[in-house]
């Protein structure tokens, strides 16, 4: 194996499952029209409890987010995926991993995408009354 085959086999590619697909819309943007990144900060909220409810049967909340970078920003027009893979389960949160990844509004290539941001989101399981409980009850 040449170094050269390595390199091909290192193709970045999202991690866990798809979650979350929409398009970064004009109605997105902030004053200056860009996407800000509030707003991509949303979805993998959005993403990251859609994922943990399944897990835990019913209703979760975020209690952190842990280190975050902006690797490049979104594009209006770009096709926005958001990514989950569970990581771990305790007994009243989960741990998710979120990564964002985005397929720019001039690509040719429907292949074509990049990453933007990835994060791990700490959620709990909660009740009707909205206090924690155990994940599996």
């Amino acid at each position: 194996m040449t170094p050269l085959d390595t390199d091909l086999d290192d193709v970045p590619a999202p991690q866990g499952q798809l979650t979350l697909k929409l398009l970064a819309s004009r109605q997105d943007t902030n004053l200056y029209g860009d996407i800000p990144g509030g707003w991509l900060v949303n979805q993998m909220d959005q993403a990251a409890e859609l994922a943990a409810g399944r897990e835990a049967g019913g209703r979760t909340a975020t209690v952190a987010i842990e280190a975050m970078d902006f690797l490049s920003p979104v594009r209006v027009g770009s096709m926005v995926s958001v990514y989950t893979c569970v990581r771990e389960i305790g007994h009243s949160s989960i741990k998710i991993d979120v990564e964002v990844w985005v397929r720019p509004p001039q690509s040719r290539h429907l292949e074509e995408r990049q990453k933007v941001t990835e994060a791990r989101f700490v959620m709990v399981a909660l009740d009707d009354n909205g206090r924690i409980r155990a994940v599996h009850s």
